[in-house]
């Protein structure tokens, strides 16, 4: 499958691009939605107060470790860092919604990753988008169609840069026609916090 490469910087211009169309707004990446300086007020406020974690999970005959530190806050959480919320208004300036709970994925270094996948759509509110802001280190994220899903666009590979201060925001719909991910760094690269900011649906017995 070829691969297009959108280098970071040369190819965005400060107004969003739409990288994905279907009927609920695709993927489209906000290059601008944070400046550099609250990005970076940001990830330093924000990195020693989450509750990070680390797991393990099996893979054919073995348990290997998540290559990755994660985390998660409810937005209605009294304590949650005062962070949050600044993050969350410059998320919602771009991609409007409810959100309820913010997902935290910590890359240390080039060697923390994420496989490709598609977000889990069962318990998100169907038709609200996911946002996913960056802050840190740039890193790239693949973006490709599922294998067998016809008719979507593009039907090639996307690789990203995703800049500190970016969000880029995916439709409930493309979680079923594409899949996304974080691949492993060849070249040295800083520690980079992505908040992925979810509506996901109450708990039945809550």
């Amino acid at each position: 499958m070829q691969t297009q490469s959108l280098a970071l910087g040369e190819l965005f211009p400060p107004e969003p691009v739409q990288l994905l169309d279907d009927a609920e707004g695709g993927i489209v990446y906000h290059p601008g939605a944070a400046t550099p300086a609250q990005a970076q007020r940001w990830y330093e406020g924000l990195r020693p107060l989450l509750p990070w974690r680390s797991e393990e999970r099996p893979m054919y005959d073995r348990i290997v470790a998540v290559p990755r530190l994660m985390a998660s806050v409810a937005l209605d959480d009294p304590s949650r860092p005062v962070w949050l919320d600044e993050a969350l208004a410059a998320v919602k300036a771009v991609a409007p919604a409810a959100y309820t709970r913010a997902g935290f994925n910590l890359y240390r270094d080039g060697q923390d990753s994420v496989a490709m996948h598609g977000d889990r759509v069962g318990d998100l509110a169907a038709g609200q988008p996911i946002a996913i802001l960056s802050l840190g280190a740039a890193r790239d994220m693949l973006i490709q169609p599922r294998p067998g899903i016809g008719g979507t666009k593009p039907r090639r590979s996307l690789r990203i840069g995703l800049a500190p201060g970016s969000v880029l925001v995916m439709s409930h719909a493309s979680q079923r026609t594409h899949l996304h991910g974080i691949p492993k760094s060849a070249e040295p690269v800083g520690p980079r916090i992505s908040i992925a900011f979810r509506v996901r649906l109450p708990v039945v017995g809550r």
